[in-house]
């Protein structure tokens, strides 16, 4: 596919979602919010749903949380414009509830069909929600920080998915703040081992890979930002300067009850 015909797929599944009247969240929405972000890249972050401001806008993470997520992408020299953001749902959830399972399950192809057209080598879920879709069953609280083959059941069945916290957690705890940041320093690494597993497999396999049974524990990021750039995939990937696992995934299972977290 090429990016001119993903693009057009986006468009027309932000269409169809900007007049969705699939569930009960319709009912109370301003505007939906697709999602937005680059064509052409190889990394996609899905969040759990829009807040106030994102159901003002029609945009994903534009409120205190997008802010954050901004300088999380800044500290490895990553722009919005590189990547594509969006959500599980689409329609804010009145009052920032935790979004029902019907809800999701009614937003749910929308979100395949933008996996399917972005066919990310990495998927970023922040917070618990987005996290249960792509590894169902685990608890971010023991896996953040981490990446592991996507349950192919996602609709990114051949990517990798590298678990955070929500950047709303850290407005809620500060000390997960600290956290966020840390972890990030190891998404362009999970990025660099996404593309040699592409480029591993044959072209005669299946698109689908099982989950591993273990997930990775990310290394710090490459100094240079270049190095791990997540646009058009190189014909080889880049080489990461390898660093010391830091103990990140040692948080209290505590955060796995905070809503949205």
């Amino acid at each position: 596919m090429t990016d001119a015909e993903r693009r057009a797929a986006l468009d027309a599944i932000g269409a169809e979602v900007a007049v969705c009247t699939r569930c009960r969240l319709s009912q109370t929405r301003t505007k939906a919010v697709p999602g937005e972000g680059t064509e052409a890249t190889e990394v996609v972050f899905v969040g759990e749903g829009p807040g106030f401001n994102e159901d003002r806008q029609g945009r994903p993470f534009v409120g205190q949380a997008g802010t954050l997520l901004t300088e999380l992408l800044g500290s490895v020299g990553w722009t919005r414009d590189e990547v594509f953001i969006t959500n599980v749902v689409k329609c804010r959830p009145p009052e920032n509830r935790d979004p029902e399972p019907d809800e999701i399950a009614a937003c749910a192809p929308f979100l395949t069909r933008q996996l399917a057209a972005l066919d990310p080598a990495l998927v970023v879920t922040l917070g618990r929600f987005s996290m249960a879709r792509f590894n169902p069953g685990a608890r971010i609280g023991q896996v953040h920080g981490t990446y592991r083959a996507a349950d192919p059941e996602s609709g990114a069945p051949g990517a990798l998915t590298y678990a955070m916290y929500h950047p709303a957690a850290a407005l809620h705890q500060g000390s997960l703040k600290a956290t966020l940041f840390r972890d990030m320093e190891g998404v362009p690494t999970a990025l660099l081992d996404a593309r040699k597993m592409r480029a591993e497999r044959p072209d005669e396999a299946p698109p689908s890979e099982p989950a591993a049974s273990e997930p990775t524990v990310a290394e710090p990021a490459p100094a240079v930002a270049d190095a791990s750039a997540p646009m058009a995939k190189p014909t080889e990937p880049a080489a990461a300067i390898p660093g010391q696992p830091d103990g990140q995934n040692a948080e209290s299972d505590q955060t796995d009850q905070l809503g949205l977290f």
